[in-house]
């Protein structure tokens, strides 16, 4: 169904604001419903990278939503996620000084009790410290970013955290250099399926935003889907 395309999904918040971040809760778990009994397997991030025809499945800044939402539809469907958690603000709201006022709805964030006592196929990667666009940043602030906000989730979970999301999906290649010296894989905010030889440390993913409209997801990976996100990403 895929033709050999594999795509990573964003999802941020489950919520009914509308908003460009937010997904209303009853489509998510249309989504995973369909996923889930498509034949299209649904893979950990960086199995994704391996395994041809594959969909991973991936949160931004850790939402207290996704515990009444997400979790119970993950374990459900029995589908792996990864969520990405900017580590100065969890347990508060994602009022970053990058955040315009207004521009998105305010609400919180998981603590990191919350966070160690997510299920084992719920992944945790870093998503920085405080969000900010990576590449207007000099290097020393930019590896503070990375550096800090790895350290800390680790002393926190007691896991290791080996995979990047950039914040607002900037980088440039200083900056995955840098990410390069710490994580075995970022991904970006590209519109796009993965090309046949990814850059790991670059890797497009499909913001379902796009799939809240006409545009479902049981189109996604049909040739029409292709299209699709083709014509959306070079708007």
């Amino acid at each position: 169904m895929t033709d050999g395309l594999s795509a990573i999904l964003t999802y941020h918040s489950l919520d009914e604001t509308g908003s460009v971040i937010s997904t209303p809760p009853a489509l998510f778990l249309r989504q995973m419903e369909f996923l889930a009994g498509s034949g299209i397997p649904v893979v950990p991030l960086d199995q994704v990278v391996e395994r041809p025809g594959s969909v991973a499945v991936t949160f931004d800044d850790g939402f207290c939503n996704l515990l009444d939402y997400a979790l119970p539809v993950m374990e459900r469907f029995r589908l792996p996620a990864t969520v990405f958690i900017v580590s100065d603000y969890c347990g508060c709201r994602n009022n970053w000084p990058s955040q315009p006022a207004g521009s998105v709805p305010d609400l919180p964030l998981m603590s990191w009790d919350q966070l160690r006592r997510l299920p084992p196929d719920i992944s945790l990667g870093a998503h920085t410290r405080t969000h900010p666009r990576l590449d207007r940043l000099p290097v020393a602030a930019c590896e503070r970013e990375l550096l800090d906000c790895q350290t800390r989730m680790e002393q926190h979970l007691g896991r290791p955290v080996r995979w990047l999301a950039y914040p607002y999906g900037s980088s440039t290649p200083p900056v995955r250099s840098l990410a390069g010296r710490h994580f075995d894989l970022a991904v970006s905010t590209s519109l796009r399926f993965l090309p046949a030889q990814p850059d790991r440390l670059d890797l497009p993913r499909i913001d379902t935003y796009y799939l809240r409209g006409r545009f479902s997801i049981d189109k996604l990976f049909t040739t029409p889907g292709s299209w699709y996100i083709d014509r959306k990403s070079t708007r």
